[in-house]
């Protein structure tokens, strides 16, 4: 048998640390990797007062590989996100998108034992994807989840078009580089004018500060809007910068209702669009063009302990993460 150190939620919301055991003879295309970082994401704040191990933005370093594996080696350098299995045989996977998936294995409903808040893990090589040189460990991390996320949004975009990223945080700081690497005009929508220069400075191309306004305004109307702010913006007031059958991407994680006025969708014809993380195809996409455009998330980085997880996950709770948390072994 084989244990390793993992760190669980619990009722109190505090980190724990713990260990998994699992059989030492690895079958089919089962991988044991040495976890090297995990990003933090908002989701995991959903879990810490679950009895489940922690983490689904996870980089490691293969150490064994079962019988059947073919495509890694010892030594490779691979990431893994909030999907981790799925049946291989529905219309959903043998299209390309295992995503949706009625069987598939996500963060938080199947292999509650292991995740990237750990020292190891195992899992399939079917849906580890290989991290290129040109990422560290913690820049590839958050890409895991977050890059996969904002890169799976802004599929079908042309280069003509204008894309609005409304909130500069976690996710948005990651959108507005795939936007501007895409040859988009990216319009970045914040609350206040704090974030300005740093948009700027990522890709943006314009910058608008949204709170104590009456009426927006836009060189170019926005043909897809990624919504990453914590809260759904005044939708009487993004509408008229909306373009004809332009469409929504609410990409935050939340319990509550999206309302949207009828006529802001009838009259321009607008779509809003659920999105998940990335499928296997794109998930390697976007590891690739991020190493080429040199697109790297803004990390901080907090060790794996009980104290390095909590600290970090309460400074997410109270949005003074800058940007990305990363947690690396201590």
């Amino acid at each position: 048998m084989v244990t390793f150190t993992v760190f669980k939620g619990s009722n109190d919301g505090i980190p724990k640390k713990s260990n998994t055991t699992k059989p030492d003879k690895l079958t089919g295309d089962s991988v044991l990797l040495r976890v090297t970082a995990s990003g933090l994401c908002g989701t995991d704040l959903h879990y810490r007062h679950t009895d489940m191990v922690l983490g689904h933005e996870g980089v490691g370093v293969v150490e064994a590989l079962g019988p059947d594996c073919h495509l890694l080696k010892k030594g490779d350098r691979v990431g893994w996100g909030y999907e981790t299995d799925s049946c291989g045989h529905c219309n959903e996977c043998l299209g390309g998108n295992e995503t949706f998936c009625s069987e598939r294995s996500d963060y938080g409903s199947k292999n509650l034992d292991q995740g990237s808040f750990s020292s190891h893990a195992i899992w399939r090589e079917s849906f580890l994807h290989k991290i290129p040189d040109a990422l560290s460990d913690a820049e590839a991390a958050p890409l895991q989840c977050g890059g996969a996320t904002t890169f799976t949004a802004l599929q079908g975009i042309k280069a003509s078009d204008t894309v609005g990223i409304l909130g500069v945080g976690g996710l948005g700081h990651i959108a507005i580089q795939f936007a501007a690497k895409m040859g988009c005009r990216v319009v970045v929508l914040s609350g206040s004018e704090s974030k300005r220069a740093e948009a700027m400075k990522l890709g943006a191309h314009e910058f608008i500060a949204t709170r104590g306004t009456t009426e927006l305004k836009v060189s170019s109307p926005l043909n897809r809007l990624l919504v990453t702010a914590a809260f759904p913006p005044n939708w009487h007031l993004i509408a008229p910068i909306m373009a004809p059958r332009s469409v929504i991407y609410p990409l935050t994680v939340n319990d509550g209702n999206l309302e949207i006025p009828y006529m802001t969708l009838i009259s321009k014809g607008m779509a809003v669009q659920g999105s998940v993380v990335a499928p296997r195809h794109l998930h390697r996409e976007m590891l690739a063009f991020a190493a080429l455009h040199q697109i790297k998330p803004i990390v901080q980085q907090f060790p794996m302990t009980e104290e390095g997880i909590h600290g970090a996950m309460d400074k997410l709770a109270k949005n003074e993460i800058y940007y990305r948390a990363v947690l690396i072994p201590a």
